[in-house]
Order: structure tokens, then sequence, then C-alpha cells
């Protein structure tokens, strides 16, 4: 029985022709099983064909394929995955994955798609971080996800308080050339 923290052993997207948008490949530390790992890119494009080829339909959520348990979600024009251990919790997989989705979708304004992706590629990435450090899942709350991903916004009053220091400044020195031009 594995008791490790250490459940994921990688997170895909790919778009609609299974190309790889995003794809990050973890290891537990210690472990030494080297058959079962996917080290080489040209394992891990091959393991991403071949599981893209399984999960193009839509309709199903799990699935194994080649040793591994692969969680998957579909999207507009991109399909989410978490593959796993075939011993894993599958619906811990999956809250994991929809938090994952929802969290994004919250964050790229409900449009997760392969052009929204890629461009907000950084917050997508901080949002996997978040929800999957090092293979370990730390968090499930799509709203705490997004909000620790999310860009701070500028605070308004303190662009109103700069607009109005720089029109008082301009009224100043508007009245200081009028006084000096009347004293000539």
């Amino acid at each position: 029985m594995n008791l490790s923290l250490y459940t994921i052993s990688a997170f895909i997207i790919t778009d609609t022709d299974g190309h790889r948008v995003l794809a990050k490949y973890y290891q537990p530390p210690g472990n030494t099983n080297s058959s079962k790992r996917l080290t080489t890119l040209k394992e891990q494009r091959a393991f991403e064909k071949g599981l893209f080829q399984k999960t193009k339909k839509s309709g199903g959520e799990i699935t194994l394929y080649d040793g591994y348990l692969a969680v998957y979600k579909h999207s507009l024009d991109i399909v989410c995955y978490i593959i796993a251990d075939p011993a894993e919790n599958e619906l811990m997989l999956l809250s994991a994955l929809n938090s994952f989705a929802d969290a994004v979708n919250l964050l790229l304004r409900n449009q997760l798609e392969k052009r929204s992706v890629l461009e907000n590629l950084d917050m997508v990435l901080l949002c996997l971080d978040e929800t999957i450090d090092d293979g370990v899942i730390v968090e499930t709350d799509a709203t705490t996800i997004a909000s620790r991903v999310s860009r701070p916004r500028a605070d308004t009053t303190e662009i109103v308080i700069n607009e109005q220091t720089l029109l008082s400044a301009y009224q100043t020195v508007r009245e200081q050339v009028k006084q000096r031009i009347g004293q000539l």
C-alpha cells in the first residue's frame, strides 16, 4: 500500500489535434522504479500521442492507459489530463483537475481555450503550481487557487489621488505664471 503524498505523475494539456500545449512531469524523490518513468522527451511525446488517441472523443473522464491512470477533462479546443498510478484515488484526482480547470476559467474569464492558455501561460502555470506541487495535490478549492494567482488590481483611489495631485500642481504653476506676467 502506497501511503505517499506524491500522487501525480504528470499534468498535460493537449490541443484537439493531440499536440502538447503544456506538460509537466513529476518524479517523486527516492523513487528508484525507472521502468515506469516517462523521462525522455520521446517517451513523453509517444505517451501523450497514444493517450490522446484513446481519449479524443469526449464522453469519459477516467481511463487506464499504458499502466497509468488518466483523469481528463475536455474544454473548447484543449484537453487537460492528470496522470497517476492506477492505485490512486480517482475522485481525488478528478477533484484536483476540476478545481484547476475552474480556477483557470475564473482567471481567464471563462475562456479555457488554447489561445487564451498560451497568452496567459504564466497564470496557468502559477495556477498549476498552486494546485499541484511536485506531484502532491495541495489545493482543491478553485476560488482559493484563483485568488492566490490573480494579479493585484490597481487601487483606483490611488490613481485619482495622483491625477488630482497633477491637476493641483498644474493649477499652482499656472497661477504663478499669471502672477509673474502681471508683474511685468
